[in-house]
């Protein structure tokens, strides 16, 4: 019997199916502003990894959800990989989780059911390795696979961490190395090897816990994860929130170990020429820039590293910790500068 491929049902994977940034801000263009709410502590203002409610002068909740299509075809890794990606965005602000919802539409005519208990129970294995429970959910029956949680934290609105508090002179330091979307489109081609299927395994599965320890350390100012809208997406976010340029080396970023010449061969994501269209206008590319270096830096990564700005000073003590918490690629790779917000890539 032909084994079912969760990648021949979905038209994408992992956060490379996130709308186009350019997409998204149309849609939402015309969305009435928020009301005022004192307690609302982050909204969707900056763009940021979660929304953060006061609940009180110790406490304030930190809610997100995150749901994708499948990246792999294993359905246990399926599940961690989509849980683990929910669970960032918590981490991402400092917080630290607390429970999870699942997110769940199946196309029940085309998958058994026994790989759809797969795939939760690969969710509750990241739950687990979290401390949290996943506590319920909503099912429905729908044309692709998709899967995802709803995930709530705590934290101290003190340590609170944003996407747009950068200071000018910070160092930019990223924790995992780049390349996850031009692995999925690899391994959906066939032409992923089972090193790097491997490789691609442990980072996406990862926990980002690290982050709620980061308010520990002295000097760090902001903090976001990568994910669809790539290194450039994201890091333009923390520019644009801080009203900050960032200049980018792009000899210091880490790659995943086959992502190089797979980049070079010409594999690569649609997701990834969708987000330079987006964006491009506010980079600006040194001449010595290939093409295949540009889809690199639009790559969509799926619950990619965390990006840490901090004085340059508290640099050395980041990634001790870092390393410390199994982030051996993490390290320094760029700096934030005054200027009109933007990024410049040498």
């Amino acid at each position: 019997m032909k084994t079912t491929r969760l990648t021949d049902l979905a038209h994408g994977g992992g956060c490379g199916c996130k709308l186009a940034p350019s997409v998204l801000n149309s849609i939402l263009a015309n969305m009435p502003a928020a009301a005022p709410f004192a307690n609302l502590l982050v909204g969707a203002e900056t763009a940021d990894d979660a929304a953060v409610y006061r609940l009180n002068d110790r406490q304030a909740l930190v809610a997100t959800t995150d749901f994708f299509l499948p990246i792999v075809d294993d359905p246990f890794e399926f599940g961690r990989i989509a849980a683990a990606n929910a669970l960032s965005d918590v981490y991402a602000m400092g917080g630290t989780p607390i429970l999870a919802l699942a997110i769940l539409g199946m196309p029940v005519d085309k998958l058994p059911a026994e790989m759809v208990q797969q795939i939760l129970a690969g969710g509750v294995a990241i739950a687990t390795a979290a401390n949290i429970p996943i506590a319920g959910g909503h099912s429905i029956d729908a044309p692709e696979p998709i899967y995802g949680l709803a995930a709530i934290g705590l934290v101290d609105p003190a340590r609170l961490l944003r996407n747009s508090t950068a200071r000018a002179g910070d160092t930019l330091i990223l924790t995992k190395p780049l390349g996850i979307g031009i692995y999925s489109a690899a391994l959906k081609r066939g032409e992923l090897d089972e090193i790097c299927y491997e490789e691609m395994l442990a980072s996406t599965t990862q926990l980002n816990a690290v982050g709620a320890e980061l308010p520990d350390l002295a000097e760090v100012h902001a903090v976001t994860d990568v994910t669809g809208f790539a290194l450039l997406g994201h890091a333009l976010e923390m520019c644009r929130g801080a009203s900050l340029s960032l200049s980018l080396d792009v000899a210091r970023l880490p790659l995943f170990a086959g992502a190089l010449k797979l980049a070079q061969s010409g594999i690569g994501t649609g997701a990834a020429k969708r987000n330079w269209a987006s964006y491009g206008a506010e980079v600006t590319l040194a001449d010595d820039i290939a093409a295949w270096q540009r889809d690199l830096l639009c790559d969509p990564q799926t619950n990619g590293g965390l990006l840490i700005a901090c004085a340059p000073s508290a640099a050395p003590g980041v990634l001790k910790l870092l390393g410390a918490r199994g982030f051996a690629r993490a390290c320094e790779i760029g700096q934030f500068t005054t200027g009109s917000a933007g990024i410049r890539v040498n």
